[in-house]
């Protein structure tokens, strides 16, 4: 088992990360979980692991609230679905929620536990990896709404994150592609030795190697905890961890949420965004190639919609959060390992990188 500290001042926090954890849920979050616990849950993920996850809780009051899976159900309806069912069951302040999902869950759970009677505990237990890599760390909760994604929500940090690379196993190929997108932004951003260890057991983490998995997840929660600890609130440097997210919302959002899952939509962004640095920032075309070549081979996409052009990423880009001063925020690649924040395109290079 591995471990990865999260430092936030009395806001600090650890994440678990190994095999069969769940059975260990107790021993290892015991000091931070309180008497009662309200586990939240989807209609997939349920049937896989909640049993286990009660089974491991013996001694605590225990209640569980099953919503439907997909993107296109995190939203203020289902939300508020969530506060009428503990606002019936009558919970109170001394009672942990646990976000037991992937992304959607623990965005949604995490919300309800930072706006449910003024804030009360949770703890994330990731089952995708897009989530075990990135959603889970980092205490951003929100919920989508038709004119941009993630535009309601807040900053507040779980108490706990317990990672069982066991859940893997029956995540689907197509899920498990798209956590491999944010595993490659770390690498873009942040990393090079990463990525280039990425390129060279690509094999070994597309047979979902157990040792190879449990080092990907650490080192990207590794990468997130610093980068957090450095920036809470995504005041500065923390933006860099949006690479590919500006024009993938805006994918997202055209196209449908839950059409393109979150990290296709990232892959896709990531490669725009590339294009955007070749034309303006010196990124070469070499390393464009790399990348390119890394998403494909886990068979992500390397390009937006065929028909989405300038206008329809621009509307929803212009509601994005990274907007500051009425000028869009882009996260733009300058070399592998390495990305800056930039709100100086031209509008001739997104044009021709859009209408592409």
């Amino acid at each position: 088992m591995a471990s990865v500290s999260v430092s936030l001042g009395e806001r600090s926090y650890v994440i678990h990360i190994g095999s069969g954890l769940l059975a260990q849920l107790t021993a290892l979050l015991g000091p931070v979980l309180t008497t009662k616990i309200v586990i939240i849950s989807n209609d997939t993920i349920a049937p896989l692991f909640i049993e286990k996850v009660v089974q491991a809780l013996p001694t605590f009051d225990v209640t569980q609230i099953i919503i439907p899976d997909g993107e296109v159900h995190k939203t203020v309806d289902q939300f508020n679905a969530i506060m009428t069912a503990l606002l019936t069951k009558q919970v109170a302040r001394d009672t942990t929620i646990l976000a037991l999902g992937g992304g959607v869950v623990g965005d949604m759970a995490g919300f309800v536990a930072a706006t449910y009677q003024r804030g009360i505990p949770f703890i994330q237990v990731p089952t995708t990896l897009l989530a075990q890599v990135d959603s889970s760390v980092g205490g951003k909760t929100a919920v989508n709404h038709p004119l941009g994604k993630n535009m309601i929500g807040a900053f507040y940090q779980p108490n706990a994150v317990l990672i069982d690379t066991d859940t893997l196993a029956s995540l689907p190929e197509k899920e498990f592609s798209a956590g491999m997108a944010e595993v490659i932004k770390y690498g873009i951003i942040y990393d090079l030795p990463f990525f280039v260890w990425l390129e060279e057991n690509k094999c070994q983490i597309a047979n979902r190697d157990q040792q190879a998995l449990a080092f990907v997840i650490k080192r990207c929660c590794e990468i997130k905890a610093e980068i957090v600890s450095l920036d809470e609130t995504e005041k500065g440097i923390r933006a860099i961890l949006n690479l590919g997210h500006t024009f993938g919302h805006a994918i997202e959002a055209e196209m449908g949420f839950g059409e393109w899952l979150h990290g296709e939509a990232v892959a896709a962004g990531i490669i725009l965004a590339c294009e955007v640095a070749k034309r303006e920032f010196n990124f070469s075309v070499s390393e464009c190639r790399r990348i390119v070549d890394l998403l494909s081979y886990f068979k992500l996409p390397v390009a937006g919609p065929g028909d989405m052009v300038f206008d329809d990423y621009i509307k929803h880009m212009q509601h994005d959060k990274k907007v500051a001063n009425n000028k869009i925020r882009f996260v733009i690649p300058t070399q592998i390992g390495h990305a800056d924040i930039t709100d100086t395109v031209k509008q001739s290079t997104l044009e021709a990188v859009l209408n592409r």
